[in-house]
């Protein structure tokens, strides 16, 4: 009689690899079974990645756009300040040049005083238009409230419509900045 071999699960021959990869075929291993699965869910998680891609460019796209408006209205707010503190401070000047245009009408005895205070004054103008300040020539054409600040009105027939008349106070601006308005008195 032949003998039965009892083989214990410890007395049990190792498999071989021949053994372990048709074993492998006829059934999934739990990693196959992961990666099949994972591959079913590639096309969902790719377009879900697409999208969140997308959606993230978007949004930089946004932010640099947000940046260079910030970028380019601040450099015009700067821009913007400078001009204006420079009309601010050239607009105080304004009266120093009208002192100084009341000093020459006036008669004076002293020929070398009334030379200092022309040379002073000339000095004075030629800084301001250095500064781009010019004057506003009221007397050259009809009443424009754009320009003119008309203080007084006068009927005068042989005068035309809205023209200005006499000038008490003359005007400047600065490039399209007004700094003073010139005060005209108007006829009709």
């Amino acid at each position: 009689m032949a003998e039965k071999k009892n083989k214990s699960p410890e007395a049990a021959e190792p498999e071989t690899a021949s053994q372990q990869e048709a074993a492998g075929t006829e059934q999934e291993t739990p990693s196959q079974s992961a990666q099949a699965e994972q591959e079913a869910k590639a096309p969902d998680e790719t377009e879900a990645l697409k999208e969140q891609v997308k959606d993230l460019n978007d949004k930089l796209l946004r932010s640099m756009a947000e940046f260079d408006n910030f970028r380019k209205r601040s450099q015009r707010e700067k821009d913007q300040i400078y001009t204006d503190a420079k009309a601010d401070t050239a607009a105080q000047f304004l009266t120093v040049l009208d002192n100084f245009e009341r000093a020459l009408a006036t008669e004076s005895t002293d020929e070398n005083f009334r030379k200092g205070v022309q040379m002073i004054y000339d000095g004075l103008l030629e800084t301001i238009k250095k500064l781009g300040i010019e004057e506003i020539n009221p007397t050259e054409g009809d009443f424009d409230p754009t320009l003119h600040h008309a203080v007084m009105h006068v009927d005068d027939d042989s005068l035309g419509q809205s023209q200005v008349v006499e000038v008490f106070q003359k005007g400047y601006r600065m490039g399209d900045k007004i700094l003073r308005y010139a005060m005209v008195k108007v006829a009709n």
